[in-house]
């Protein structure tokens, strides 16, 4: 027969929590005034006594995202534009957008996302450089439409379920997504049950140290018990986070092929992410779906003589009147490309080669595979001779130094290379990912930043991507995890080649795989 078993005051009301029906961690923690975190300890000695079975559950729900509670709000810029559209005089593009900004208090680049949806809903078209509305049968459509999606939108705010068919156009317009939230819940054992019957549980204050004024009250005590058997934790050695280390690992290797690291500010301005790059200001990249914006009045400050250049280039190739106002406009840098641009109008014309690992931001859906923000290896090699070769050249002997041996190419395309390339290497569970993306900068970018006597291939590396290869886990998320267990799994004994960063050469030259 079991005998008496003595809790502490929080122990004791824990239980009892338990057996009046209240099972998960947070409620617990609630009636009791503290966090969760502050209970673990109690719960994990209940269960170690047999009194309490803790399970640990992962529950996936829908969270509004931060469009979706602006929509919810101020109601779909769709909608905005079919119900304020007849208080706007001028129907031109620019100045409608301003009028219908002005009047739903949605921000311009919101009521453009409106147009496109009024245009693409056949509601309403484009003709010489107004928007007209031609079809109030497709309008009256896409109002339809858009009430259903802020009802939609008010019911997942409320925990409603909402249809698959539905959440699929909801998360495409990234309105919702989901998220992981981990649940612990703890039930009493028969033990207890046992216990609690026979009248065995007893509430006592536990002591680890006698003090002598304890001496005459004894009986109000309990003295815990060591086991002295049991040999004390070991604690690991004190080390980096693998995935530090393996930046820290990438930097040696651009050191000892001869490049010099360069740095730049997270907050960019459009200018340097964008326009030196040749990127049209109405290209899509530049909408808020994929470029964090920074909501202030500050401006960036950029030489009249740059910006005059890149005004003229912007304006002959693509035929539009660019904008300076636009980009002036600050946003968190979406590539170190704009870092390789800045590298390029300080230094000019001559040869070099440098590079920068830092982070990038995006406004991307986080899963095994993305996040919003993660690492880039950005560089560039600059000189008269430059050429395609040398950009698959450095793909590769960066492959060989990682001892990654399957890389495969294929022609790429970005707005600012040509000719551009997509580099794979595969995975052993997540299959052919992509990681080295690069090509020859053109012409029209060289003229905006000053050095059009010179070529320079440049490329924007995935290091997240590559650290999973090299430290063998398939899911993004492993990267940036604080779970100490889980880190201890990740081996990382560094790369196959040592490379000394200090002395700039590389001990072992690296060989290309066959």
């Amino acid at each position: 027969m079991p005998g008496e078993v003595y809790l502490t005051t929080r122990q004791y009301k824990i239980v009892s929590l338990v057996l009046n029906g209240i099972h998960d961690l947070e409620e617990i923690s609630q009636h009791l005034g503290v966090k969760p975190e502050d209970i673990m300890r109690d719960i994990t000695e209940l269960s170690n006594k047999g009194l309490l079975l803790v399970e640990r559950e992962v529950e996936k729900k829908l969270k509004i995202t931060r469009i979706g509670k602006l929509y919810i709000e101020k109601g779909l810029p769709e909608k905005a534009v079919l119900t304020h559209y007849d208080e706007c005089v001028d129907k031109r593009i620019e100045a409608l957008t301003n009028c219908l900004s002005e009047k739903t208090g949605l921000e311009r680049d919101e009521i453009s996302i409106g147009i496109q949806y009024v245009v693409k809903a056949k509601c309403g078209k484009i003709l010489e450089g107004s928007l007209v509305l031609w079809d109030p049968s497709a309008c009256q459509q896409l109002l339809t439409y858009s009430n259903r999606v802020e009802e939609l939108l008010r019911n997942i705010d409320k925990e409603i379920k909402v249809s698959g068919e539905e959440l699929a156009d909801l998360r495409k317009r990234k309105m919702v997504e989901v998220v992981e939230k981990r649940i612990l819940r703890v039930s009493p054992t028969s033990l207890l049950h046992e216990l609690i019957n026979k009248g065995l549980i007893k509430e006592k204050e536990i002591v680890t140290v006698v003090k002598p004024s304890m001496a005459f009250e004894l009986d109000k005590y309990v003295v815990k018990e060591f086991d002295l058997s049991i040999p004390v934790p070991r604690l690991p050695s004190v080390r980096k986070h693998p995935f530090m280390e393996f930046i820290d690992d990438l930097r040696d290797i651009m050191v000892s092929l001869g490049f010099e690291e360069v740095k730049g500010p997270h907050v960019e301005a459009e200018f340097w992410n964008f326009d030196v790059l040749y990127q049209a200001q109405d290209h899509p990249a530049r909408e808020i779906h994929d470029t964090f914006f920074v909501k202030s009045d500050a401006k960036a400050t950029i030489s009249s003589q740059l910006m005059e250049r890149a005004r003229k280039v912007h304006e002959k190739g693509w035929g539009y009147r660019w904008s300076p106002e636009r980009a002036m406009r600050l946003v968190l840098r979406s590539q170190t490309t704009a870092v390789s641009a800045r590298a390029i109008f300080e230094r000019g014309e001559g040869e070099y080669r440098v590079f920068t690992i830092d982070r990038v931001f995006r406004p991307e859906n986080l899963d095994a595979k993305h996040s919003m923000e993660f690492y880039q290896l950005d560089g560039i090699i600059v000189g008269r001779n430059v050429n395609f070769k040398h950009l698959l050249f450095f793909f590769k002997e960066l492959a060989a130094a990682l001892g990654i041996k399957e890389v495969w190419f294929k022609p790429g395309y970005f707005p600012f290379t040509e000719p551009s390339v997509e580099g794979y290497i595969r995975h052993p569970k997540l299959g052919w990912v992509e990681v080295f993306p690069g090509g020859v900068f053109r012409p029209e970018v060289m003229e905006i930043l000053g050095a059009p006597g010179v070529r320079a291939v440049a490329w924007g590396i995935g290091v997240d991507r590559l650290a999973m290869q090299v430290l063998g886990i398939d899911d993004i998320r492993m990267l940036f995890t604080t779970d100490i267990d889980a880190l201890k799994n990740v081996r990382y004994l560094g790369l196959p080649y040592k490379f000394s960063r200090t002395s700039g050469r590389n001990v072992r030259v690296a060989e290309y795989p066959e």
